[in-house]
């Protein structure tokens, strides 16, 4: 993850910068002072120190260490600052994506919305139909009917007639 690894270089870019300072060279009497020396160690610093005599100037003392990792702590902070941009840049696309995805979602909702209200009026139009369709059929019976007896009728009158008539 990206906050992590930003997270944890800037923990480790400070305490590089703690750390990033020069420090002076022990002295030989304070390397005699220290508890972890040998005895047989400090007999001899002490030794030389009593024969070499005190010099009247002395030159400036020169650090022990000298720190060297301001290129790292300028890499580290490149770095930082790629991986910032870089989590941007994936929030970006991130909530890009999901205004895409909500927005597909909106117009499938709509469709599937529309679809049923059209579904709704087919039915109800199929419906209206098949109703249509029974009351027509049910008017041809009728007609039919009234068909075959005003036919019958009408053979009925005519054979009347027929027979009035010789």
């Amino acid at each position: 993850d990206y906050s992590e690894s930003i997270d944890a270089l800037g923990r480790a870019i400070e305490t590089l910068k703690k750390k990033d300072v020069d420090k002076k060279q022990a002295s030989l009497v304070q390397v005699v002072s220290m508890n972890r020396m040998p005895s047989d160690v400090k007999r001899s610093i002490q030794a030389f120190l009593q024969d070499e005599p005190e010099p009247e100037m002395s030159a400036p003392e020169a650090y022990g260490y000298e720190a060297q990792s301001g290129g790292i702590i300028e890499m580290l902070e490149k770095l930082a600052d790629k991986f910032v941009g870089e989590r941007n840049t994936l929030e970006k696309e991130e909530m890009d994506a999901k205004h895409a995805y909500e927005m597909m979602a909106k117009e499938l909702s709509d469709e599937v919305e529309g679809a049923t209200v059209a579904r709704e009026e087919k039915s109800g139009a199929k419906a209206k139909n098949l109703q249509g369709k029974a009351d027509a059929e049910g008017d041809l019976e009728d007609t039919i009917s009234t068909m075959a007896e005003d036919k019958k009728y009408v053979d009925d009158l005519v054979a009347t007639c027929e027979q009035k008539a010789t």
